[in-house]
């Protein structure tokens, strides 16, 4: 019988295998995957190698492979599950989604895309007491976030928190943008919600460092056509495309979104995208991930959640040293939705009392951060 407890992985080796040209790697040095996870990859070709190879203790997650193959590694003891049929995603996904896969039938309509299409699954089954459904997102989202966590190693990780109804054209998505580009080009990897206005904004602004200025009023002007995901998320998001097919390349970040808010679709700017079906589970790994700090502009009840999700550590110490918390706008923060006050009376004579900061404008943002930073 298979024991997960009882059979040692490989020292000093990454025992995760995300790919074809790395499951070569590996069977090429070795005659046996006792202690690997095989995860999400196609082996239909890889018969000879599967045959030839002892899989004894090894795990194989989501492998599509020839009958005769399954049967050998189910009779090795390897433990297997299998792909699951008739999924509008991959539940034992090994990397982050990218941009083109989650919009993959854009020309057909959103409502055609991977993205959409999960959505809606999610809609079926979130409360439909199955426990197979929860067990797929829950493994999904685990799947998620160790793909993440792989992706960010080593990382200096800026978080750029916003609401949603931030639209294209108007100052204060610029201004977003301009910070964005500010944070990447200082050598942070930025960190964002995923979804529309601000989020999609300062994931812009990264995509657009490695180009001169000129690119992002450019992509600024472009984008402004198309103000809004709402009432057509096609033509939004086919805006964003012919941005990043004019400028391709761009600069790298990461976007954080959930199908939990659904009616919110994920930004083509971000590179990476951690897609979640649990947005407690999102939020949190969003703000826990964001070590270099995390930059709050104007928002409503999301974004002061999240303000508090990332105060509440801070206090407690429980993730270390406080990390830097920048609020930006004065008068949202003070006077709309009153937040400051609160932040900084827990915050008083306390560590992360150094680490909070209120300023008037996105400009003033990275400034704030870096100082913060240094007296760290």
């Amino acid at each position: 019988m298979f024991d997960a407890e009882e059979t040692p992985r490989p020292p000093g080796s990454d025992t995760e295998i995300e790919s074809l040209a790395e499951f070569d790697t590996v069977t090429a040095k070795r005659s046996d995957l006792a202690g690997f996870r095989v995860q999400s990859v196609d082996l239909t070709a890889r018969t000879p190698a599967l045959l030839d190879t002892d899989t004894a203790g090894a795990v194989f997650l989501g492998c599509a492979m020839d009958p005769d193959a399954a049967a050998k590694v189910r009779a090795d003891g390897a433990l297997v599950f299998p792909p699951v049929p008739h999924l509008p995603f991959d539940p034992y996904r090994g990397a982050l989604y990218s941009p083109a896969e989650l919009f993959a039938s854009l020309d057909e309509g959103y409502e055609r895309t991977p993205d959409a299409l999960s959505y809606a699954w999610f809609q079926r089954t979130s409360t439909d007491g199955d426990i197979f459904s929860s067990m797929l997102r829950s493994i999904h989202d685990d799947a998620v976030s160790d793909a993440l966590d792989e992706l960010l190693v080593g990382a200096r990780v800026v978080g750029v928190m916003g609401g949603h109804a931030m639209a294209r054209g108007t100052t204060e998505y610029q201004g977003a943008a301009v910070l964005g580009r500010t944070l990447a080009r200082a050598g942070f990897t930025v960190a964002t919600g995923g979804g529309p206005g601000a989020m999609e904004a300062a994931n812009l602004g990264a995509y657009a460092a490695p180009f001169d200025d000129a690119m992002l009023g450019s992509a600024l002007e472009l984008l402004a056509k198309e103000p809004s995901f709402r009432p057509s998320v096609s033509q939004w998001a086919r805006a964003a495309f012919e941005v990043r097919t004019r400028w391709p390349r761009g600069g790298t970040s990461v976007g954080i979104p959930t199908w939990f808010y659904g009616h919110e679709p994920p930004n083509a700017f971000a590179n990476a995208i951690a897609k979640y079906f649990a947005n407690a589970t999102r939020e949190d790994g969003l703000l826990a991930r964001s070590n270099a700090g995390v930059v709050f502009l104007p928002g409503a009840a999301g974004t002061v959640q999240e303000i508090f999700d990332n105060a509440t550590p801070n206090y407690y110490e429980s993730r270390g040293t406080p990390t830097p918390m920048v609020l930006v706008d004065r008068a949202h923060w003070t006077e709309r939705l009153p937040t400051w006050p609160l932040l900084q009376a827990l915050a008083r004579d306390r560590p992360m009392a150094a680490r909070i900061a209120l300023v008037d404008s996105v400009s003033e943002a990275p400034d704030a951060l870096a100082r913060m930073s240094s007296e760290v």
